[in-house]
This record gives C-alpha cells, structure tokens and sequence, in this order.
C-alpha cells in the first residue's frame, strides 16, 4: 500500500516538498506518493476534508492556510497550539485531524545541526511579527538565548508578539527604527515576505557583523535582497532551504514514524536549484 500525503498551498507549483518527500521516501524505504494542491481560502476546508476521504494520511500546510489550518484540525501538538498556525495535519485511522506545527523545530535544527551555531546565550534578532515570525519563537526561546527581539515595521504588532511569549524567555519586541544603537546580533532571522518581492527590511548595518548568521527563511536559485545586505556586513548568509528540509523531516517522522537523514538530501536539492 502506498501512503499518500501533499502540500497544501496557493500558489503551490514551485513548492519543492514532493521532491523532499519523494527523497524521504527513497531513503527510508517507505513507499509514499506525495503531491501538490492549489486552494483558496474559500475553499481550503473542503479541500482537506477531500484529501482526508479520498484515503490519504495527511498533508503539509503552507502559505497562506496555516492559521486556517488551525480550525480544521480536532486537536491540535503543544507546538501548534502555542504558534496558532499548523503546518502539518496528521490524518489518524479514527477520523480524527491532528495539526503540528514542525517549522520552528526545522528552523532551530538547520541553524544548530547544518550551520552549526549554537543558540543558547546568544542574541537573537526574529524581523516580522507574523505568522511565520509567530512558529519559531517557541522553539527559538527553548535554546535559552541571551535575548529574542522581534523587530517589525509596525512597532505594536512586535511588541504584542513578544508579550505571547514572554513566559518562555528573555524576548522583546520593537519597529526597525529602534535597532538603531543596537549592539551586534549573533543570528539574524527574517521572517518577513518582502524578499519575495525584491524588497527587505530597512536595517541598519551596525546590527550585524563577520560574527553574525544571517537567515532567511525563503529559499530560491538567488540570493535575497536580506542575504545580500548580510554579506555586504560581513555576516554567513544562508537561505531557508535547509529549514524546508528539517521541518519535512518531522513531519514525516510524525506521518511514518521514522525521521529521514537529511544530510543525504541536500546534494539533490541543491542541484535542482543550481
């Protein structure tokens, strides 16, 4: 039997998870068929409900559904309560739909595993305040950093943030003019969208330095407009492909009860984006 699982997303063509999972699949000798699917928001419930009764085990979420998701799922991990967004729906045989949330849990093994930057008592900078901002502050503050600072263009929406969190760690919140002053970051992380559109957040270049890493959550053949200005600063910039990665492992590890070794699919990936 062939476990069927696929991602969820509008647009969704340029979504390389099929080929993660595929590889996934490969690697750990589990015989999967995983798949694209564009929705709406109007029709992204239904869609789920489809997938769920057409047989299949579960679907990953990603823009812009996974608050969405949230009110499809009956019950929903720990991590996808406290990030108010899912990512992962797990399709159990009784029916029932059980959301994850696994993108903090890959962001924080790609920056600690594959870059190999430790992240407890360290300066953390999280730039956005929205749901992608929102997944990764558990898991970040779990490292027990010095400092987590959420910077956004609206200074109240950084602010509100960081005081959902403010149990978990030592986190603030702020607008991009207050960084002005700021000591050096030691991890740089933009969750913001605008890199998608050319654009990137008005930084100034004292917050970052040779000592830095420079994240970027998106992942494309180019470098971002954010990578670009870290390297002009002297930070190591790397894009999220890795974090598409690590977070595909545990859903899969959630799905089929093994976690892939991810090392041996990064070769692949990157040559598709070379």
């Amino acid at each position: 039997m062939i476990n069927r699982y696929t991602v969820i997303g509008q647009p969704i063509a340029h979504s390389l998870s099929p080929v993660v999972h595929q590889l996934f699949g490969e690697l750990t000798q589990r015989r999967i068929l995983y798949t694209r699917t564009e929705a709406s928001p109007e029709n992204f419930a239904q869609t789920v409900l489809d997938w769920q009764q057409s047989g299949a085990r579960g679907c990953n979420v990603t823009a812009p559904f996974k608050e969405l998701a949230v009110d499809v799922c009956e019950r929903l991990s720990a991590n996808a309560q406290r990030a108010g967004s899912v990512n992962t729906i797990h399709m159990h045989r009784d029916g029932k739909r059980v959301g994850h949330n696994t993108d903090g849990l890959g962001l924080v093994a790609d920056i600690v595993a594959n870059q190999r930057r430790p992240l407890e008592s360290k300066r953390i900078l999280l730039l956005g305040a929205g749901g992608a901002a929102r997944g990764v502050m558990a898991p970040l503050l779990a490292k027990k950093p010095a400092l987590l600072h959420v910077a956004n263009r609206t200074a109240s929406k950084a602010e509100h943030l960081a005081s959902l969190f403010d149990d978990l760690g030592p986190v603030s919140g702020g607008g991009f003019e207050q960084l002005e002053g700021e000591a050096v970051f030691d991890v740089i992380i933009n969750a913001t969208t605008v890199s998608m559109n050319g654009g990137m957040p008005p930084l100034p270049d004292s917050i970052a330095s040779h000592q830095s890493l420079a994240y970027d959550m998106t992942y494309g053949r180019q470098d971002t407009p954010f990578m670009s200005w870290s390297k002009s600063c002297g930070a190591t910039a790397c894009n999220g492909l890795g974090m598409l990665v690590e977070q595909a492992a545990e859903s899969f590890l959630i799905w089929e009860g093994v976690r892939p070794k991810t090392r041996m699919a990064f070769p692949r990936l990157r040559e598709l984006l070379s």
